[in-house]
């Protein structure tokens, strides 16, 4: 179907306890040792990583932080700097989830200044975008997740963007348990590709995974991932017990293979 390997990234926002973190890693960290064809990532809570990271260590699983400031250090209280991520083992970051940008006022201005201090400590950025039901249902959809891609890669190159990658999370399908279709999901994913291409060429934009979000479950997985856009996922509830990731892992693991 296509060269670019899947991705399955469990996203778990505030859950887990240490102890809980550990188990949890343990288990999917034991599901996918050995296996390559999909590329696996889990984003703990901060306090959480260092513990995730030993407990995934010697497997294939990446490990993710929800979230960082564009400074290495400084009068940052409260922030985690790239330079601090790559010390506990972060390969990953997830940057411009819609309850970052909805409940703390982060901007456009402020997603890319994160990616680019990403990409000089070599952590590969998710840039989440999407859109609101009301924008949806004013068909605005396009207009607000191309202009998030755009402002978020503004004045970066494709060589330094080439590990980018895109999650497309309709914002009324997280935590909601409503899905889009799957043939709407491609159709998004299809057009941030296409604008990809017209930023930044389309060599690289063809090379971009794209990411759906917004209530994948092991139900719907093999559908969205059946598309020849849609490279993968980031999951959010399904991802906080290995019974519910570890199928739509799976089915990463077949897009592959297909």
């Amino acid at each position: 179907m296509t060269s670019r390997k899947p991705l399955i990234a469990g996203n778990w926002k505030l859950h887990n306890t240490v102890d809980e973190s550990r188990a949890l890693a343990v288990a999917i960290a034991a599901h996918v040792r050995g296996k390559s064809a999909c590329d696996v990532v889990l984003a703990p809570v901060a306090t959480s990583l260092t513990t995730v990271k030993r407990a995934i260590d010697g497997s294939v699983v990446g490990l993710s932080a929800q979230n960082t400031h564009w400074e290495d250090s400084g009068a940052w209280t409260g922030e985690l700097s790239p330079a601090l991520l790559v010390d506990v083992g972060c390969g990953y970051c997830i940057i411009g989830h819609s309850e970052r940008r909805q409940f703390f006022g982060e901007t456009d201005a402020g997603v890319r200044k994160k990616i680019a201090a990403l990409l000089v400590h070599k952590v590969v950025p998710i840039l989440c975008v999407g859109e609101s039901l009301e924008q949806r249902e004013a068909g605005k959809t396009l207009d607000v997740v191309l202009g998030q891609v755009e402002a978020a890669t503004e004045g970066l190159d494709a060589v330094a963007l080439a590990p980018l990658v895109v999650a497309y999370e309709p914002i009324w399908a997280i935590g909601t348990g409503l899905t889009a279709k799957a043939e709407d999901a491609q159709d998004v994913h299809r057009a941030i590709r296409g604008h990809l291409a017209e930023l930044k060429g389309k060599s690289w934009a063809d090379s971009v995974r794209i990411l759906y979000g917004g209530s994948v479950k092991p139900d719907n997985a093999d559908e969205l991932l059946g598309q020849p856009d849609v490279d993968g996922a980031l999951v959010g509830g399904a991802s906080l017990s290995a019974d519910n990731f570890i199928p739509i892992i799976d089915a990463g693991v077949r897009r592959a293979e297909s």
